[in-house]
Formats: C-alpha cells, sequence, structure tokens
C-alpha cells in the first residue's frame, strides 16, 4: 500500500491562541503564579524557560540555548520562536493543550519587541499581567532559595543573575510599551505568592473564569 503523502493524521491549529503574558524579572514569581491560574481555571500555563531546559544538550537547539544561558543572554529571536511554535504544536497534537477551551498563560515569552512581533501570527493577546519588585535583593535572596530547592543550576552563580535582570531592563521592559496600555496589569510582587493570586483574581476575575 503506498503512502499518501498529502494526508495528515494531525493538522495544525491554523487560529491564534488566545494568550495571557506573565511579565517580571527572574524571581518575581511567574512560573508559581502561572501554576496557580493553570490549577484554579484550567488555563495552560507555559514556561519558555521550562521549554528550554527541557532541550537535550546534544541537540542543535539545546547546544545553543546553554550556549546563550551559561552567559545569562537571551537565545536569538528567530530561534526561540521557532522552538516555542514546534513545541505547542506537539501539546495539542498530544492532547495535553486544547486552544478552542483553554487560555495560554506564556511565562518567558515574548521577551523582546522582536519577539512580540514575531508570535503577532500565532497568538492574541488579552491581557499581559506585570508582576513588580522593586528591590534586587528581594529578587536575589529568592532565586537562591529557588536554586537549593529546585536544583537549578542556572540560579546558583550570582554574576549570571544579575546579568538576567539587567537583560530584563534593558531588553523586556520597554517590550511592555508596544502593547496598549489598556492591557497591562501590574501587582505588587513583594507579597506572598497567594496574596499575589488574591490580587488577580481580583482584578481578572472575568476573563480567568
Amino acid at each position: 500500500m503506498q503512502c499518501n503523502k498529502e494526508s495528515r493524521v494531525i493538522s495544525e491549529y491554523s487560529g491564534q491562541l488566545r494568550s495571557l503574558l506573565l511579565f517580571g524579572p527572574p524571581g518575581s514569581g511567574k512560573g508559581t503564579l502561572g501554576k496557580f491560574l493553570s490549577s484554579a481555571g484550567n488555563h495552560f500555563h507555559l514556561s519558555s524557560g521550562d521549554i528550554f531546559r527541557g532541550l537535550s544538550p546534544e541537540s542543535p537547539a539545546g547546544k545553543l540555548y546553554h550556549l546563550y544561558a551559561g552567559r545569562g543572554l537571551l537565545v536569538p529571536d528567530e530561534v526561540t520562536v521557532e522552538i516555542w511554535r514546534h513545541y505547542v504544536h506537539g501539546l495539542m497534537a498530544t492532547n495535553r493543550y486544547f486552544p478552542e477551551r483553554q487560555l495560554l498563560l506564556l511565562d518567558g515569552i515574548p521577551r523582546t519587541v522582536c519577539q512580540a512581533r514575531l508570535l503577532e501570527a500565532h497568538i492574541c493577546v488579552e491581557r499581559l499581567i506585570v508582576l513588580e519588585v522593586p528591590k534586587p535583593a528581594i529578587l536575589l535572596e529568592r532565586l537562591r532559595r529557588r536554586a537549593l530547592i529546585e536544583k537549578r543550576h542556572d540560579d546558583m552563580d550570582e554574576g549570571i543573575l544579575r546579568a538576567r535582570m539587567e537583560v530584563y531592563q534593558q531588553e523586556t521592559t520597554p517590550l511592555l510599551s508596544h502593547y496598549p496600555s489598556a492591557l497591562i496589569s501590574r501587582f505588587d510582587a513583594t507579597q506572598t505568592p497567594l496574596e499575589v493570586l488574591r490580587d488577580v483574581l481580583k482584578e481578572l476575575c472575568p476573563l480567568l473564569t
């Protein structure tokens, strides 16, 4: 029997994905908030950090990621979006993410204006959550604690941590001006995770329920 190259068992989703973007410097609690919202509202939390850390170090994408991450730098925008796109379609193909029913909570992407423009063909941004922590010392302490608990080696070097914070300020903060201010909600992330969750649910309940 000949294989029909034109037929596909699983077709790629062609619509834009309803998305909520999580912003904040390293250690601000984006991942924790994303997991809370995912569990409470049946949304899908997707961390770009988890995607890249899960890459095989021997793969071309994994080698490129570790080359940049080891210096506290961002992976090139086109490569980042391409890896993200294939990963998301893999989630849909394996019935782990259902775009017709779930809001996609994006944590760590986009990180630059270029990434935001590249993603416009793939996502519809409905809201931005910005977690604010004005004191770097608070973030450093949180990251050190996370490194010990989760065995995350990229959180153990203070030099790398400070470089990541500088990258956030220099490249990610200006990204907020790319979006309408009416879509941006800011929250005090120096509070406990549950207090942050309370404030987010209070303001964004119609979107998240």
